[in-house]
């Protein structure tokens, strides 16, 4: 198997998920020079009144943060940053904003919501890769067949919208018949969790909750108060929010006046243009690894913390598998 170049001298093999609202140009700055991909959503710039495109502004801000660390650090250089795009026929910016990340050159483009070889085909024609999120193995093969270059497996404990099936399962299946990149997303949120990532038969973890609460994310202080409350027993998962799995902290349902009792028998999806709770902005999402958050930190110093926990997993493991010398039991008097 062969790891493209643009994921190869990671400090940690680990991916920041793009979150809706959340992801923002300093946070995906900050985890690209502490050494991890970070990524964001083309969807979360949004134009401004003044006629600018803002994923146009969005980039140049990082392109440029990141060449300037680069300068400044040559031997600890920046890793590389990621774009989502919403690939379904529904994104009435996704041709625009396609034009916009290859004329800028992102060096990954991860995919959502359906695979398009054209898509492809552009990210290809700039440089780039393309990484597609799939939750099964079916996904996974017609992403591959489109012409994708990697695969992010998004399995039961993902944030936001999720998978069903067990990550070890999933890794599985796609590991049968797949050798190329591969990152495995559902509550990857500790440096042990991204080790076992990796031992399943993932090349990379796909983190995003823990990410939440950094210092440099786009989140009410409402909302990482709560994450830095919860545990896995508090996150909730339903189709009631946005007609498609997700997962969801319950104390964020309960505050728009839901009860998460009843949440599978409810649907919120309702007229957008009248007042009621709103998916995201009122309706918070969290994956299950959700217990790992005590703490607001920056971005830095929770990958600092990932990957001395990463580090120490590692050894553990060493010790764990090291033949052991078995000692006679027989009396040599």
């Amino acid at each position: 198997m062969t790891i493209p170049a643009h994921l190869q001298s990671l400090r940690l093999p680990l991916i920041g998920a793009p979150m809706y609202i959340v992801s923002n140009p300093k946070l995906v700055i900050a985890q690209c020079q502490a050494g991890i991909v970070g990524s964001v959503p083309a969807l979360n710039a949004r134009d401004g009144d003044g006629g600018g495109i803002m994923l146009e502004v969005w980039l140049k801000q990082i392109t440029e943060a990141l060449d300037a660390w680069d300068q400044a650090n040559p031997d600890t250089p920046a890793a590389p940053f990621a774009v989502n795009q919403i690939v379904h026929k529904s994104n009435e910016r996704l041709e625009r904003d396609i034009k916009i990340c290859a004329r800028w050159k992102v060096p990954i483009w991860i995919t959502s919501l359906g695979a398009r070889e054209e898509v492809n085909e552009m990210a290809h024609q700039a440089g780039s890769i393309v990484l597609h999120d799939v939750i099964s193995n079916r996904f996974a093969r017609k992403a591959i067949e489109k012409g994708a270059d990697g695969l992010i497996a998004v399995a039961a404990g993902a944030g936001g919208h999720t998978g069903a099936q067990s990550p070890f399962a999933l890794v599985q299946e796609i590991r049968q018949w797949f050798d190329g990149p591969l990152a495995l997303s559902g509550a990857i949120a500790s440096g042990a969790s991204l080790l076992a990532a990796q031992a399943a038969g993932a090349d990379f973890g796909y983190m995003g909750t823990p990410f939440i609460a950094t210092k440099e994310a786009d989140a009410p202080q409402a909302y990482q108060d709560m994450l830095c409350q919860a545990q896995a027993q508090d996150i909730v998962t339903t189709a009631a929010v946005t007609g498609v799995n997700g997962n969801y902290l319950s104390a964020s349902l309960e505050a728009t006046g839901v009860d998460p009792g009843t949440i599978g028998q409810l649907s919120l999806l309702g007229d957008k243009t009248k007042p009621g709770p709103k998916p995201w902005l009122d309706i918070w999402s969290a994956g299950q690894g959700v217990g790992s958050i005590d703490e607001v930190v920056p971005a830095k110093d929770l990958i600092g913390r990932i990957a001395d926990e990463y580090e120490a997993a590692r050894k553990r493991m060493t010790r764990i598998t090291t033949p052991r010398t078995i000692q006679s039991c027989k009396d040599t008097s």
